[in-house]
């Protein structure tokens, strides 16, 4: 069943996602080489803490798998989704990094991820992560009132294809609201007018995952890899549906 959100849980929505836009942008000033994973996982819950939130990762359970451990995922070059800091991870020069942040505050949750550049990258990176963003932004204007969630599928899969990336498998963004993943699924690959029909008052978390090299990925616990070890760049945002264009809530407001 797909939760329609009343004014109320809005409000609640939109500062939960508050939340996550500001820690990624915050983020931008301790992405750097020589930091480690563990590091910016302990930046980022201390400060989730001090918005009196709590970090919605941390403790989540999956079947199969024990519970997230960290209050942030972050993915380091091949490392699709849900890279689990580190100690032994150090960030050098000519990386990049993909962050996921969920949030939990008032009954909702926040979710959004960006990739960062760890100093200057190749053009081939340029690229990918100039392809990854423009999907996002391409899949998030399909989502309209009474559009069809293949249309935001459609908008990411076939701009991804034609720019000669790969979507990951398996991997797709999702509902949220008082759970971090709700109905429906939105895939990154799908046909146009098929699938739910998007309300006002539905939230989505939009989320393109494109590799370099493969579509096919290889899973370790919780992370996904890139089956051929080459590059993959994830960014996400949180959605409302609304009478118009879709409002960005985890998007970050100087």
């Amino acid at each position: 069943m797909i939760y329609i959100k009343n004014e109320s849980e809005i409000v609640k929505m939109r500062e939960a996602n508050r939340i996550v836009g500001l820690l990624l942008h915050k983020m931008n000033d301790f992405v750097k080489p020589g930091i480690s994973t563990f590091e910016l996982d302990k930046i980022a819950e201390d400060f989730i803490l001090s918005q009196g939130a709590k970090p919605a990762f941390k403790g989540y359970s999956s079947s199969g798998l024990p519970p997230y451990p960290a209050s942030i995922c972050t993915s380091v070059n091949s490392c699709i989704v849900h890279g689990i800091p580190s100690k032994k991870v150090i960030l050098k020069k000519g990386d990049i990094i993909g962050i996921d942040v969920g949030t939990y505050k008032d009954g909702f949750c926040g979710d959004g991820a960006c990739t960062y550049r760890v100093g200057k990258v190749s053009r081939d990176i340029e690229c990918l992560l100039s392809v990854t963003r423009e999907a996002l932004d391409r899949a998030i204007h399909q989502a309209r009132n009474g559009a069809r969630v293949g249309d935001i599928s459609y908008a990411i899969g076939s701009y991804v294809k034609q720019q000669g990336f790969f979507i990951a498998d398996q991997l797709t963004g999702h509902g949220i609201g008082k759970q971090m993943h709700e109905e429906p699924i939105v895939s990154n690959n799908g046909m146009k007018k098929k699938g739910p029909r998007l309300r006002k008052g539905m939230t989505l978390a939009i989320e393109p995952m494109v590799n370099i090299g493969t579509n096919r990925v290889r899973e370790v616990g919780w992370e996904f890899f890139v089956k051929d070890n080459s590059l993959s760049a994830h960014y996400e945002k949180t959605i409302l549906i609304t009478d118009k264009e879709a409002e960005i809530l985890s998007e970050y407001e100087a």
